[in-house]
């Protein structure tokens, strides 16, 4: 059964997060970051087959909000991230029954290049997993216009401006968001509509220039023929964190395309998932 919390309000919104128990007293805590192009999504994207697995192999879920693009930029989406890890260290014990030494971030997508951000910040967790992430939004795929996207009917730009809020937005359906991303991934217009700086001051939101040797440990796992985001974005990054000196691991999908883990019974899919509880296990259940 799940509980929803605020863990961080403001004058103009609060954030939310869904907390689900594990049946084990003082487990480790998975922090779950749902993708969306930074444009779109909730904590409810994460799926109940996945989060029955986690809860079953003996962690807590706890899944996240966060502020959305283009309303909100880059700097202070990530630090609502931050601040549910801030959260969690200093909060929510009060309220729930988890180890707080013991946290690791799970990011798909968007959610993924957060989630390898968080091994930035100041409190960083003890794991990370980026599935299909990525960790330089100032290469050619973010800035200049997706082939991929441009095969599809394109969205004027009229409509795109028509779905922008002016007010601060922290859930965002797909089917009201989705197309200012595909205009802005059409358009090249993507970094533009995320962030304010430029492709210098960028750099310091791309944990592939900014990660250092006390990252944590991560795991990723792309798809060779992912159309949205590079498949060579996850292998920049295990060759960076490999020279850094980090522990990490890259799981390859063969012909894998973007969301693979949509396909929940391909045994593909399911080998990937046991690999990344081997993971969690090895960096969250062992002893200090």
């Amino acid at each position: 059964m799940k509980t929803t919390v605020v863990y961080k309000k403001e004058e103009q919104f609060e954030i939310k997060a869904d907390f689900y128990p594990a049946s084990i007293q003082f487990a480790p805590i998975i922090v779950y970051i749902h993708g969306g192009g930074l444009f779109w999504g909730s904590k409810e994207d994460m799926k109940e087959e996945q989060v029955e697995f986690y809860l079953q192999a003996g962690f807590n879920v706890f899944s996240i909000d966060y502020r959305l693009a283009p309303e909100t930029k880059v700097p202070d989406i990530a630090t609502d991230i931050a601040d549910a890890l801030s959260w969690l260290k200093n909060e929510g014990t009060k309220q729930f029954d988890y180890n707080p030494e013991k946290i690791a971030v799970i990011g798909g997508s968007a959610g993924g290049y957060l989630a390898l951000l968080s091994g930035t910040f100041d409190i960083k967790p003890q794991a990370i997993v980026s599935f299909y992430g990525y960790g330089d939004i100032t290469a050619d795929w973010a800035l200049k216009p997706s082939p991929h996207y441009q095969k599809m009917t394109a969205v004027p730009k009229e409509l795109a401006d028509m779905l922008v809020s002016n007010e601060v937005i922290t859930v965002g359906p797909i089917q009201k968001r989705y197309a200012i991303y595909m205009y802005a991934r059409q358009n090249g217009d993507w970094i533009k509509k995320i962030s304010d700086m430029d492709i210098n001051e960028l750099r310091s939101f791309c944990p592939l220039y900014t990660l250092d040797s006390d990252y944590p440990p991560t795991l990723l796992l792309h798809g060779t023929i992912d159309e949205d985001v590079p498949y060579e974005q996850s292998v920049s990054m295990s060759e960076a964190l490999t020279k850094a000196g980090v522990e990490n691991q890259l799981i390859t999908i063969p012909n894998g395309k973007h969301v693979f883990d949509d396909d929940w019974q391909n045994g593909t899919v399911q080998n990937a998932f046991d690999d990344v509880i081997q993971f969690l296990k090895k960096h969250l259940q062992k002893d200090n």
